[in-house]
């Protein structure tokens, strides 16, 4: 039998942290956490997006307005001073936003725009807000991966700046392979010191976001992004529906330790199942020099 969000327990008394929650997949992540209980905290960068996404989850939800975040991963500045602001215990921390194939761009700390924003920012939240999340009863960690990752063989700590061998499908596809070894990593660390955070990732197979044009449109590709958000509305699922491996992972009560969920169909659409990870994603040695690399980058560490 197919799990649905009908099957989202109670999450009463759960607080939750939701990545880029203001559109596409962190939205309906939000409002289904929301709608069954939880209390959320949107954190994105843009304050009046997420007043604007606060005021419409409530709307949705009939449930108190989200907590509004300001958090910008791309500077690990403003990551820092998120984590700061945060004094209540933590149940779910879900790393959701990202950015996709856009021109080369540096972080505000050099690093290459995609790797500094979808891994090295999740990194250093997620190791910021460790000691909240081990303040809960039972915490978790849902970082979101892409079968993109699939189409990599290896990242090194070269491609945290790439300055001279920049292609943007590549960068994003290391991007995607980092957030799983991490996820992976993360398990790995927490278990050996027996404690009981849950690592788990997830990916939505092709859904209908914002994510696949904004990258274009960031380099002033106004016809690439038009071209490439009328592909994806007229070919990909909804947002509502990719969200759903990224709610299995957060919710789903037996859930193993280092799982990783996406669509059942082919892992293109439809109902979430657990899936696997590449090799490369599971090597544990290459998750470890990229645990090293990560900590040198951020100047944080967890476990």
């Amino acid at each position: 039998m197919s799990w649905s969000t009908a099957d989202i327990p109670d999450l009463t008394g759960r607080r939750a942290l939701v990545t880029g929650a203001t559109s596409g997949l962190g939205y309906e992540t939000a409002l289904e956490l929301l709608k069954h209980g939880a209390e959320v905290i949107l954190a994105a960068r843009n304050p009046e997006k997420s007043a604007r996404a606060a005021d419409s989850l409530a709307a949705a939800s009939g449930r108190p307005r989200p907590e509004v975040l300001d958090l910008d991963l791309s500077d690990l500045h403003s990551v820092a001073k998120a984590a700061t602001n945060l004094t209540e215990p933590l149940d779910l921390l879900v790393n959701n936003a990202g950015v996709m194939a856009p021109p080369y761009r540096q972080t505000v700390d050099g690093f290459e725009l995609q790797i500094g924003t979808n891994h090295l920012g999740h990194f250093a939240l997620t190791a910021r807000l460790l000691p909240l999340l081990l303040r809960a009863e039972q915490p978790r960690v849902v970082t979101l991966s892409s079968f993109m990752h699939k189409t990599v063989r290896g990242i090194s700590q070269a491609d945290f700046r790439a300055e001279s061998s920049y292609r943007k499908w590549d960068a994003y596809s290391k991007s995607k392979l980092a957030n799983l070894l991490f996820m992976l990593e993360l398990d790995r660390r927490a278990r050996a010191a027996g404690s009981n955070l849950l690592s788990a990732g997830a990916h939505p197979g092709f859904a209908s976001t914002n994510l696949q044009a904004a990258g274009a449109s960031l380099g002033g590709a106004t016809l690439e992004s038009r071209l490439v958000g009328f592909g994806t509305k007229l070919v990909a699922q909804s947002a509502a529906a990719g969200a759903m491996p990224s709610l299995y992972a957060a919710t789903l009560p037996d859930l193993r330790p280092g799982s990783y969920v996406g669509p059942s169909f082919f892992e293109y659409r439809g109902a979430p199942k657990l899936v696997s990870p590449t090799r490369t994603a599971q090597d544990a040695e290459l998750a470890k020099r990229l645990w090293s690399w990560s900590v040198e980058a951020t100047k944080v560490d967890a476990f």
